[in-house]
């Protein structure tokens, strides 16, 4: 998955923060490889994916994400995103190959 940048606004932001997580680690969850996933918003709207990896500080990360673009440049735009429970962490866990 290829992007320029993060898109980060008001609309955004409060929504992402308010989990616990800065702006810096959600980043930082797209500098190494994560897990995709289909998201079940509806695609007729805007399609979305969910990624699941690791923060800068190694804690597992969920985030729900679309990818836009804007002036011929491709940005993630995070939607939603937050610190994964002990209980998903062991699931996912399990299910990496």
């Amino acid at each position: 998955m290829r992007f320029h940048d993060f898109d980060w606004d008001d609309g955004n932001w409060p929504k992402c923060g308010k989990h616990g997580l800065t702006k810096a680690l959600i980043e930082s969850v797209f500098d190494q490889p994560v897990n995709l996933l289909d998201d079940p918003f509806d695609p007729a709207i805007e399609t979305r994916m969910r990624a699941i990896g690791k923060d800068a500080s190694g804690r597992h990360v969920f985030v729900v994400f679309c990818l836009r673009i804007k002036n011929d440049v491709s940005l993630l735009r995070p939607i939603s995103a937050r610190y994964m429970h002990a209980r998903e962490v062991t699931h996912y866990e399990k299910q990496k190959p």
